[in-house]
């Protein structure tokens, strides 16, 4: 699909003139708290819904509707909002996805602004949500405006899926796909829940890790005991249980678990300073595994503690502590199967208990990787969409990260396309403190969404 200078111009200088409305949506939109975690006030992700609802009612969308499905353990989901203009006849539908609940804010301490008040510094907006996703939301929402005022309708069919709990994990997601099939019939599907390559130029994500968590715990005593009188021939569960997570890896920090396998080196390397940079490493800190940086965090398994229960130091005493536990994140690369992952992580854990130990294991979410096939059409528009909003090619990335439901997406539509896109870039921090999007980076996303509707028609 070739974009003329002129179409391209054109289209930009509307998105130019669209755009104040659009950050002052996002804006709108990032002073919702919508956090979907159980501990927190549901009444915010149900605020949130229907301010969505509202935007996509505004958009032109003649079918707006909040709906929601049980979760496995019978409790209704947070509500998810879907818009829909049926396709015209003999054209395709597309699929737009993105969330519109959040993760909590975390330590507030942590943050420069307040999270859920957002601040423009230079070109990024920060807030919880800023980037990820209510970013994803107002691009579908701002790419549908744009083509509105140059008078176009996409000649797709366009349906827009805002998920309301993808960072509580979508647990109501399979049923909801069930429950609601036709509604989302589509034959591409484009999920903005990704990342771009660096600010200035774009990517399309064709690998995701998979997912393991759970939490694995040491007991050593039936009760606490004086550190003095027993330390010595008994340790402590604390001091067990970090033994037996220094198993998981060997000396150069590779995951040392039989069976947790990796797949192939990528095509595109990750520059070890860029990364460096990216992530914070502190200065003097040496990088964990072997092979490329991409590699270690596209195509290869990772495992992290995320969370410890231990006696913390505020209300230690002189006892030895009975039992401890961790919660252990576990990114497994495509290719590699759940279940099995787990079995493995499972038997090694059992495999390892220091010093006889009880190690117990809780299992908790699954989600398996992605691998998007090599090419197709819808791949090619979407590269050349790309290509023209940034004047740029596209770079194809590896996400270390999971976006388990992508899983279910493709067994409910086998045959769809999926495109995975994004607004984030490396400084991001989506899920951490003072989390912001790139205001230029999120009008060339309205710019190649919209050229890539308009591809999809086939215009």
């Amino acid at each position: 699909m070739t974009h003329t200078d002129a179409d391209v111009a054109a289209l930009r200088a509307h998105v130019d003139q669209l755009f104040p409305a659009v950050q002052a949506d996002l804006e709108s939109l990032v002073r919702i708290p919508s956090v979907s975690a159980s501990a927190f006030d549901a009444s915010h992700v149900v605020a949130s819904a229907e301010a969505v609802a509202a935007l996509l009612r505004d958009v032109g969308l003649p079918e707006v509707q909040i709906l929601r499905s049980e979760r496995p353990d019978g409790t209704p989901g947070a509500p998810a909002v879907v818009a829909r203009r049926p396709a015209p006849a003999g054209a395709p539908t597309v699929l737009l996805y993105a969330h519109h609940d959040v993760q909590p804010p975390g330590d507030a301490a942590a943050w420069d602004t307040e999270p859920f008040e957002p601040v423009q510094r230079g070109e990024r907006l920060f807030g919880r949500g800023a980037a990820d996703d209510k970013a994803g939301v107002m691009a579908h929402v701002g790419a549908l405006r744009a083509l509105a005022a140059l008078g176009e309708e996409p000649g797709v069919g366009v349906t827009v899926f805002v998920e309301g709990e993808e960072e509580a994990g979508s647990p109501s997601f399979s049923r909801f796909l069930a429950d609601h099939h036709a509604l989302l019939s589509a034959d591409v599907i484009v999920v903005a829940d990704s990342t771009n390559w660096k600010v200035g130029v774009p990517a399309l994500t064709t690998s995701l890790r998979g997912l393991v968590d759970g939490v694995v715990g040491v007991e050593v005593l039936d009760h606490a005991v004086h550190s003095g009188m027993f330390g010595g021939p008994v340790l402590d569960a604390n001091l067990l249980l970090a033994r037996l997570l220094t198993t998981l890896h060997d000396d150069a920090g590779t995951v040392a678990v039989d069976g947790l396998t990796s797949a192939g080196e990528p095509e595109v390397d990750y520059a070890e300073a860029d990364f460096r940079a990216d992530s914070s490493v502190l200065d003097g800190v040496r990088l964990a595994g072997e092979g490329t940086i991409a590699g270690r965090l596209w195509t290869k398994p990772a495992i992290s503690v995320i969370g410890v229960d231990a006696t913390d130091v505020a209300h230690a005493s002189n006892t030895l502590a009975p039992r401890a536990a961790a919660k252990l994140s576990v990114r497994i690369p495509p290719g590699l199967d759940p279940q099995a992952a787990e079995d493995a992580l499972r038997a090694h854990l059992t495999a390892h208990a220091p010093f006889g130990a009880r190690v117990t294991w809780t299992p908790g979410e699954q989600g398996k990787a992605f691998g998007a096939p090599d090419d197709s059409a819808a791949m090619r528009a979407a590269r050349s969409a790309f290509a023209a909003a940034w004047g740029t090619d596209p770079v194809d990335i590896g996400v270390g990260g999971s976006i388990p439901f992508i899983a279910d997406l493709l067994e409910a539509f086998p045959e769809a396309a999926v495109l995975v896109t994004g607004v984030e870039d490396p400084d991001s921090r989506a899920h951490g403190a003072n989390e912001s999007v790139h205001l230029g980076e999120l009008r060339k996303v309205l710019v190649a969404e919209a050229l890539l509707l308009r591809g999809l028609g086939g215009r």
